[in-house]
């Protein structure tokens, strides 16, 4: 008999599991040292079980707030900094001393949106990570804080989940936090909201049910969602239940239905296009006509100077620009053969008048079929 989508977890052999700020905490108490030990006992049940564990950790900023003696997190960068620089010593401390209960060696791996945007650097963490995993370790990763700046930063330890997915290619994101998965309307507020339990990550329906972050953590339902959907991209299935839940790893590994399970909808795409997928930090946008829009969706075609109306920003030849329909909405992104001096000289054009235009042609696409990805 064909398995369900639950049943099917059990045979999911890379998870990454994230775990929020508020459940390490124990909502800004200082690190739950007995939480941690339940998670780790829980991650080496499936290590030792045969599933690839990577953990994705909120809890630095927090920890570091509370030994700073700070009464709140603060908002500027250079204080944000300072808290991840000192919590981090704790929070990966706490995870060594109970992982090495069960045999088993972590790793602490920080990154940044540059890691990751850089293709270079992108292929570099992925063999590390790897590595890493094919030793038996528990990579422990988390945003290097330290170093990230406003224009860089993941902004949400979701979104870093879900690009260490696709990153890894793993088949399921597990994303641990203090409600119980995903509601139709906040729970909070709403006493007859509904808990979802299955549901594509990519219906749009979903947006509107999405709340809003805590005090301690940046990332709120709407991240969740947004996450779910990117680890989709790479045919990922993402599980948003509570990490207060008792042996919840094992019992999604059972085929236990908790939480909130998204499923992806379509084939996922390749690991080029996962990794400009991925990218957050674009260099300028590409304003595109309607005949360019259905070409783009429906026939997966190339991108050709004459289906853009406008461009903005100050991008180069190869850097990664967004693509956009007649109401602002991002329909695609990819990497660009022509700056943007250049692109203005010739968006609205036909590819044969490249030459007279420029005096020269590199490409006759804007940008290539396989440089884009559709969103």
């Amino acid at each position: 008999m064909e398995k369900t989508k639950r049943q099917q977890i059990g045979t999911y052999r890379r998870w990454v599991v994230k775990i929020g700020s508020a459940l390490l905490t124990n909502d800004g108490e200082g690190l739950d040292h007995r939480a941690i030990d339940i998670w780790v006992a829980q991650l080496a049940a499936l290590r030792h079980l045969g599933v690839e564990v990577i953990l994705v950790s909120s809890g630095s900023v927090a920890e570091g707030v509370l030994r700073l003696g700070w009464e709140a997190r603060p908002d500027t960068l250079h204080e944000l900094q300072a808290a991840a620089a000192v919590g981090q010593v704790g929070l990966v401390h706490a995870y060594e001393k109970a992982f090495r209960k069960y045999g088993l060696c972590c790793a602490q791996v920080l990154l940044t949106h540059d890691d990751l945007s850089n293709r270079t650097r992108y292929l570099n963490s992925r063999s590390t990570l790897n590595t890493l995993v094919a030793s038996g370790v528990i990579p422990i990763i988390n945003e290097n804080d330290t170093v990230a700046t406003d224009e860089i930063c993941f902004g949400d330890n979701d979104t870093l989940a879900a690009l260490v997915v696709n990153l890894l290619e793993a088949e399921l994101l597990v994303i641990l936090t203090d409600q119980q998965g995903m509601y139709d309307k906040d729970p909070r507020h709403h006493a007859d909201a509904v808990l979802l339990s299955e549901v594509s990550a990519d219906d749009d329906s979903l947006v509107a049910m999405a709340g809003a972050g805590g005090v301690l953590g940046r990332g709120g339902m709407l991240t969740k969602v947004s996450a779910a959907k990117l680890a989709a991209r790479s045919g990922a299935t993402t599980v948003i239940a509570s990490g207060r839940q008792q042996d919840i790893l094992q019992n999604l590994f059972a085929g236990d239905v908790l939480g909130t399970l998204l499923y992806p909808d379509s084939e996922p795409v390749s690991a080029r296009k996962q990794w400009l997928a991925g990218h957050l930090q674009s260099r300028g946008s590409l304003l595109l006509d309607e005949g360019a829009v259905k070409i783009l969706k429906g026939k997966g075609g190339s991108l050709l100077p004459i289906g853009v109306k406008a461009i903005t920003g100050d991008f180069r030849r190869g850097e990664l620009v967004v693509c956009l329909d007649a109401h602002g909405v991002e329909v695609a992104r990819g990497l660009v053969n022509y700056s943007a001096d250049e692109a203005l000289k010739i968006i609205d054009h036909p590819s044969g008048d490249i030459v007279g235009l420029l005096g020269y042609l590199d490409d006759v696409e804007l940008i290539h079929r396989d440089n884009l990805v559709l969103i």
